[in-house]
């Protein structure tokens, strides 16, 4: 393999930087795949990978991007062959190992999912975040929650896990009420589906109350905090939340009454360390029954020289939907 390029994050005296470096074949890891990346994308962990003491990178330096999708070169394994078009994210990816910023990665085969019809594009628009969605769509079902059941609240709707939950859960056939702090985003939210866009909750300035009014079938939570408390809160008898967010805190100051009273099941979505033989199997359902259907809506194309400027917004809390980094 000739040189390649990657765009390496390095400690400096101003932060973490990330630079354009060129390399050889020894850089990489060792694994039994090897891919060709044509796409990544940017997810909230990327921007703590390029914030100091972000929390979620082991060592400097490193090739951030825990999404990659592309074509595999070269193999060690009859599990695929070169030409396949995969998909591989979670586990040490873009956090401790070299990620998908980078024309090519090298990752264990057990790590990785092979596509169907999907394109790696479409992937990679997916990513971490739409698989997260999936996760916390797929859980609500398990539990039994159908559309006849009410009203499903999604938080955070703007943001990459909000915005294809919205759109999973409306192509399902659910109400969903979209609730962001963007007001700008009502339309967007509404072409994904919401069928009405409230802003965030609880009110500032209020105290989420040991019960409130039940007023859901169930919920996506990508917020945390005061917000999945108040969410907890208002749930209907024997719904259940789907948390995969921190953004609104670590924290959780609730009370049992929501679980002992009404029977609501808090639902923790975790896709770092989801095992591979069900990651495949979810991938497979994204291709089919549970596919995306206005993706295209929240899809913004960014050229790898341009990802800083968007991690500043991720960080930021700006961005709304998901970018595909174009390698």
């Amino acid at each position: 393999m000739k040189e390649f390029t990657v765009w390496i994050a390095r400690e400096n005296s101003e932060g973490i930087g990330l630079s354009r470096e060129s390399v050889g074949e020894p850089f990489l890891p060792a694994g039994e795949v090897t891919i060709q990346v044509e796409y990544s994308s940017v997810n909230y962990k990327d921007a703590l990978a390029l914030t100091p003491k972000g929390g979620v990178v082991r060592d400097y330096p490193l090739v951030p991007g825990i999404d990659l999708a592309g074509v595999v070169v070269e193999s060690q394994t009859l599990e695929f062959a070169v030409g396949d078009k995969v998909v591989a994210h979670g586990y040490d990816i873009g956090t401790a190992r070299h990620g998908g910023y980078a024309q090519f990665a090298r990752v264990p085969a057990d790590w990785v999912v092979r596509l169907g019809s999907m394109s790696t594009r479409t992937a990679a628009a997916i990513g971490t975040a739409g698989f997260t969605a999936a996760m916390s769509v797929e859980a609500l079902l398990a539990s039994g929650i159908e559309p006849e059941n009410g009203p499903v609240l999604v938080t955070g709707a703007s943001g990459g896990v909000g915005t294809v939950a919205v759109d999973l859960l409306s192509t399902a056939g659910f109400d969903v009420v979209a609730s962001s702090g963007k007001p700008e985003k009502a339309e967007l939210l509404t072409q994904l589906g919401a069928s009405r866009v409230i802003g965030r909750i609880p009110e500032p300035g209020t105290e989420p109350r040991p019960l409130g009014k039940a007023q859901w079938a169930g919920a996506v939570d990508c917020v945390g905090g005061a917000t999945l408390a108040h969410v907890l809160s208002t749930v209907q008898y024997g719904g259940a939340v789907a948390a995969s967010g921190l953004t609104g805190g670590a924290q959780l100051a609730t009370t049992v009454l929501p679980f002992i009273l009404r029977g609501v099941s808090l639902l923790g979505m975790d896709s770092v360390q989801y095992p591979i033989d069900q990651r495949r199997r979810l991938w497979g359902r994204l291709e089919s029954d549970l596919a995306p259907s206005r993706l295209d809506l929240i899809t913004h194309e960014v050229p790898i020289a341009d990802v800083v400027s968007v991690i500043d917004e991720v960080r930021a809390g700006s961005y709304s939907g998901r970018a595909v980094v174009v390698m």
